[in-house]
């Protein structure tokens, strides 16, 4: 080492230098119009209510700032007017918004448990679950994805007296695009003495009538703890909220770190939200498109050999290693797909993927070309096919 090169600096050029050599360099760029990787799922970024909605929110509100957290100058009524309105249709007593999905597991989690207790995990939990577990301090259990007999064998052993007992799902995983069984999850929580945190990142606004999410379309929302229910994906949005009982909400308010030591939104924000969440509720015509083009995706993967647990939106193309996914990647940007691999630590090491994240905006002529695209690509063995991807 350098004298004059500290041993950060150095780690960090060295693990800069390894992530290469794996295959796992990320890098930022703009996504091209048929974006395969947009949370976007009905299209309402560029819809002209909610752009609406926005611009005369901003001109009608008497500041762009919020000036602190909600707890100090940052509160507005309309936050509260909010929170009553997506509590009605979460179909819970009450709702709390966070500034990001994120800070919204993270602030959750670490309120409800402490050392003493126990959290069951799905091993393919999103980030941000997994994070606020960590932090919590509770002692983590890990259960197979979605494998409920291994999940009663766990809660059946993991038992202490006077200790909380957490599961923590996702109803849609965001990686495979599969679902958690929760109808099983609430049984098992019942008969064991568990109680549930479902994320419903992945569902809201596609999932369900009005897109109220999965677990309130099986009418479960009395037998979970808390839902979060994410705005930054169909919502078109930032931000999330934790519902769930009426004394969740104060609970939150007072214990949550993540909300506590946020500065708010500002109050023209609000209205966006509430824009695209009256807008999602009457878009039944597109979650029916949602599903249609999904599964057309998946027949064609299917007809490859491909097939996947995927029964939403979001359809995994699983690859193995990283350079035969970043490879496919680099040849479907060629075609003209916004598409990027996905590799370790995103995904399990050996399942690096593309994800293919379908809205309502791609044609079925697109996901014909797509899928023609692929299929060439896995038909060919020569070198021009591979491309230059790391």
């Amino acid at each position: 080492m350098s004298p004059d090169q500290g041993i950060v600096k150095t780690r960090i050029e060295r693990q800069l230098a390894e992530i290469s050599r794996l295959g796992l360099w990320r890098d930022l760029s703009e996504i091209p119009e048929i974006n395969l990787c947009s949370n976007d799922y009905l299209g309402l970024s560029r819809d002209a209510e909610v752009k609406s909605a926005v611009a005369r929110a901003v001109v009608e509100s008497k500041s762009i700032a919020s000036t602190g957290s909600r707890l100090l100058s940052g509160h507005a009524r309309v936050w509260e007017e909010l929170e009553e309105e997506f509590a009605a249709f979460a179909r819970t007593a009450s709702a709390l918004y966070f500034s990001s999905g994120y800070l919204a597991n993270v602030g959750l989690i670490t309120s409800l448990v402490t050392k003493e207790d126990m959290v069951f995990s799905d091993a393919l939990n999103h980030a941000s679950l997994i994070d606020g577990i960590r932090l919590s301090g509770a002692q983590k259990v890990i259960y197979p994805h979605c494998d409920m007999n291994r999940l009663e064998d766990l809660l059946r052993h993991h038992h202490s007296s006077g200790a909380a007992r957490l599961i923590a799902t996702e109803s849609i995983f965001s990686m495979d695009g599969d679902r958690a069984p929760l109808r099983e999850l609430a049984d098992l929580a019942a008969r064991y003495g568990a109680e549930i945190v479902v994320d419903e990142a992945h569902a809201t606004g596609v999932e369900g009538g009005c897109g109220e999410g999965v677990t309130t379309a099986m009418g479960l929302e009395d037998r979970v703890l808390a839902i979060v229910h994410t705005c930054g994906k169909a919502l078109a949005s930032m931000g999330a909220f934790v519902c769930g009982g009426r004394s969740l909400k104060p609970y939150l308010l007072n214990r949550a770190r993540t909300f506590i030591f946020s500065t708010a939104m500002p109050a023209y924000f609000a209205e966006q939200i509430r824009a695209a969440l009256n807008r999602v509720q009457g878009m039944h015509t597109e979650r029916t498109y949602l599903r249609q083009i999904s599964n057309r995706l998946r027949d064609h993967l299917d007809n490859f050999g491909h097939s996947s647990s995927s029964s939403s939106q979001i359809v995994p193309l699983i690859m193995g290693r990283n350079k035969m996914a970043s490879r496919l990647a680099w040849y479907l940007q060629e075609q003209g797909f916004g598409i990027r691999a996905i590799r370790p630590p995103t995904v399990p090491a050996g399942s690096a993927r593309l994800r293919f994240s379908l809205t309502t905006r791609i044609s079925v002529a697109d996901v014909d070309r797509l899928a023609d695209s692929i299929n060439s690509y896995l038909s060919c063995k020569h070198e021009e096919c591979v491309g230059a991807g790391n």
